[in-house]
């Protein structure tokens, strides 16, 4: 029986993982299908609990698990922690050997009317930037930070590009077979390392096209000509500031998962966004990641396209009736939308989710 570890993390986190797993349940009873959940304290959950963000009991449980499903984690309560929410997931990636993260951008019909794009911009985006998760600034030495300077290190290695690249161009040829390499090779040296192993990696895939864009002229081209991506490969910095640019597509970033997968072992699946504190307890937090989140762990690890189908068509329904919470402009409650997905999940029939379009790759 296929293993799930929960995490359901801090603030709004266990609110939208409730609500995901209520419809994961709700699917599940229509398909015939039967997943072991089993869910453990992570970030200030477990700081409050046993004082460290990442209890070593919550680490063997996501090695054993066929999945890892996180919600978000931190707070302004352990703002003074000995050790932050963040650093057990900085910990649970290292430890997972989690290396890309993978962030798909994609408008539905129903979705167009909420983007802040024109409508003829915005309708049939499909992306997916495909993040390197574990090197770059983020992870480069020397780190200091002085009292008049400071000092951050970028640091790649042939072999850390070569890996995510090879991601990107795998992912592409069950795509648009196009891969964009998102850089700043005019200025720095890491970047012009990036399009030498490019162009070493992309004889490999001939059946994919290849080409090279500026981060900055494309933060503008996201924006302005979405349509023209299909996979985006990129540093760690890039990935994590574009991905979040590219969730406003949509009008929310409350809608946008992403896939952290590794050499071996299990992926993790988490929202893109973060716990928001601010709203917590309010009854009000969009749970649509975290379900997209579900729906790409069904597709990518468990290739359970009828589940996944089962939940996807609906919530599309229940976006296009115009049940949505207030980030998006609307009145539902977590609670609300989640009872209207599940009453549109009762409703589906056996013939609706035999053939699956397997909406998130």
């Amino acid at each position: 029986m296929p293993n799930i570890a929960v995490l359901p993390g801090d603030c709004i986190g266990p609110e939208i993982m409730n609500a995901a797993l209520e419809i994961f349940k709700a699917a599940q009873q229509v398909t015939n299908t039967n997943y072991t959940i089993q869910s453990y304290p992570f970030g200030g959950a477990a700081i409050d609990a046993v004082g460290e963000p990442l209890p070593a009991s919550t680490l063997a449980g996501a090695k054993a698990a066929d999945a890892v499903l996180l919600a978000a984690i931190g707070g302004p309560k352990w703002n003074d922690a000995k050790e932050r929410p963040e650093a057990g997931l900085l910990k649970i990636r290292k430890s997972l050997n989690l290396f890309a993260n993978i962030r798909p951008t994609k408008i539905t019909p129903g979705m167009v009317q909420y983007s802040p794009l024109k409508p003829d911009i915005a309708k049939n985006t499909d992306f997916v930037i495909v993040r390197e998760l574990t090197s770059g600034i983020y992870f480069g030495q020397p780190r200091r930070l002085g009292t008049a300077d400071a000092v951050d290190t970028s640091h790649y290695t042939e072999a850390e590009i070569k890996r995510i690249l090879e991601v990107a161009f795998t992912m592409a040829q069950s795509r648009q077979k196009h891969v964009t390499v998102l850089d700043k090779a005019n200025v720095l040296a890491t970047s012009k390392l990036w399009r030498q192993v490019a162009a070493t990696v992309a004889p490999n895939y001939p059946d994919v096209t290849m080409d090279f864009e500026y981060v900055d002229a494309a933060a503008m081209k996201i924006v302005s000509n979405p349509t023209q991506f299909d996979v985006i490969a990129t540093s760690n910095l890039f990935g994590d500031i574009l991905s979040d640019e590219a969730a406003a597509i949509t009008g929310s970033i409350g809608t946008i998962p992403s896939e952290s997968r590794g050499i071996a072992g299990p992926n993790l699946y988490e929202p893109i966004h973060g716990s928001a504190p601010d709203i917590a307890g309010k009854g009000i937090a969009n749970p649509i990641a975290m379900i997209n989140s579900v729906v790409m762990m069904l597709t990518n690890t468990f290739h359970d396209t009828q589940t996944a189908g089962v939940i996807q068509n609906a919530l599309n329904q229940t976006i296009e009736a115009g049940t949505l919470t207030p980030d998006f402009g609307g009145n539902a409650t977590t609670t609300s939308m989640t009872t209207a997905i599940i009453k549109a999940i009762e409703a589906t029939k056996e013939s609706a989710y035999v053939k699956t379009t397997n909406d998130v790759r």
